[in-house]
Formats: structure tokens, sequence, C-alpha cells
């Protein structure tokens, strides 16, 4: 299985496009659309120079990728579309060790499918000065990917 189109999107969507290095809300160096590591494996820096928006797309593309080919071991379960673009949106966000070792995906192995969409939510927390505390950008995106998790996939 592949990300879609729609995956895509949602993921650019909340990523945002930026071409100069920034740090991002857990403050690590982060380029394009979301990127913190170059298909190089060299990760992002705030010395390293402009991307353009090409470039921007295929490192996207790269660690979507990336995401794709190990989170398809993680998943045991027969999932539709919709599914697994949200599961690859909020890889690509928390990352593939977040995703292996979270209740969300135990939920969705276990055959608990609404529980493990309850379980996007869960994750919408940022650590400011050591404490976990609520994230309105987090909680839209993961609002989002649950949405796109409980949405039905078109009839063929």
């Amino acid at each position: 299985m592949q990300l879609s189109n729609n995956g895509l999107n949602l993921i650019m969507s909340f990523e945002g496009l930026r071409l100069t290095p920034y740090l991002d809300s857990a403050n690590v160096p982060t380029i394009g659309y979301g990127t913190i590591m170059y298909p190089s494996g060299h990760a992002v820096t705030m010395n390293d120079p402009a991307i353009t928006q090409t470039q921007a797309m295929q490192y996207l593309e790269w660690e979507v990728n990336q995401k794709v080919g190990s989170a398809q071991h993680y998943i045991q379960v027969t999932v539709g579309q919709n599914q697994f673009d949200a599961l690859i949106s909020f890889a690509y966000n928390e990352g593939l060790g977040a995703l292996a070792g979270s209740t969300l995906l135990k939920l969705l192995n276990s055959g608990n499918t609404g529980g493990a969409a309850d379980q996007f939510l869960v994750w919408d927390k940022v650590r400011v000065d050591g404490q976990l505390v609520e994230n309105q950008g987090l909680l839209n995106r993961r609002t989002a990917e649950r949405k796109l998790f409980l949405t039905p996939d078109p009839v063929v």
C-alpha cells in the first residue's frame, strides 16, 4: 500500500512549507515540509542554506517512502486507504517509534478500530519546560487524522 494524494496533502497542509531552516515546536531544526533529516542521513541544522520547493517535495517524498516501508511491517491487519493515510501522517509527525509502541497500533492490530481512532487524540501534547502541555496545532492535526481514519474508502 502507498500513501495516496489525500494523505500527502494532509501531511503537507499541517507541516506547511518553509524553505529556510526553522525550529519546530520541539526545538528541532527543520526545513521544507517538516524535514529533520536529509536523504543523505545528515540532520537539518539552523545553518543550512535555503532549499527550493522542488527539493522540499523530494525530501518529503523520500521520508514518506521511509515511513510507508516501515509502517507496513507494524500494521498487522488489513486497513483501508484512508486508515493507512492517517497512520502515515501520524508516523510522519510523531515518528515510527511512536507509532510502533503506541496503544493506537496495539488497538488497531487487535481489531479495535474505534479504540485505535480515539487514540489519535491522545497525541496532542508537546513538552514545555519538562511538562507535557496540550498543543492546539497538534490537536487539530490529530482530529483531522482521526476523521480521515474513520472515513470509509469510496467504493470502486
